[in-house]
């Protein structure tokens, strides 16, 4: 029988992580391009960061979100220095799957937006499936 998520897990459900870019943040560093400015990988993964926290208090033991799809607009440069902040939102639930919808700011100023979609799953279960046990 499926795991059905948390009745915790409800739109509207929010978290945001904060970030001061560095030169490990790039585009130069991560290999996504050759400018010196915050990586659109380094984005994602901020974004991700925030589904995550958003997620952790509530998580049934032994369960964890992965990640299966992302639409992310990458929209303005961010240099190093500077804070950005990214922010999920718990936009739908639908069975084991969480659509989250993300921003990502510096000031006033939208850095990226986008959805993520998270799936609920057996921690234990799905490590083992990944190592073929």
């Amino acid at each position: 029988m499926e795991q059905q998520p948390d009745p915790a897990f409800t739109p509207g459900l929010t978290a945001q992580v904060e970030l001061t870019v560095t030169d490990s943040d790039t585009a130069q560093a991560l290999g996504s391009g050759d400018v010196p400015v915050l990586g659109t990988p380094r984005v994602l993964a901020l974004a991700e960061a925030a589904t995550v926290v958003a997620t952790a208090q509530l998580m049934p033991a032994g369960m964890s979100t992965v990640g299966a799809r992302v639409e992310l607009d990458h929209k303005a440069p961010t240099p190093v220095g500077r804070t950005v902040v990214a922010q999920a939102r718990l936009a739908k639930v639908n069975g084991r799957r969480l659509l989250f919808e993300v921003t990502v700011t510096d000031g006033s100023a939208t850095v990226a937006e986008g959805r993520i979609e998270r799936v609920l799953i057996d921690r234990q279960k799905f490590v083992e499936k990944a190592f073929g046990q």
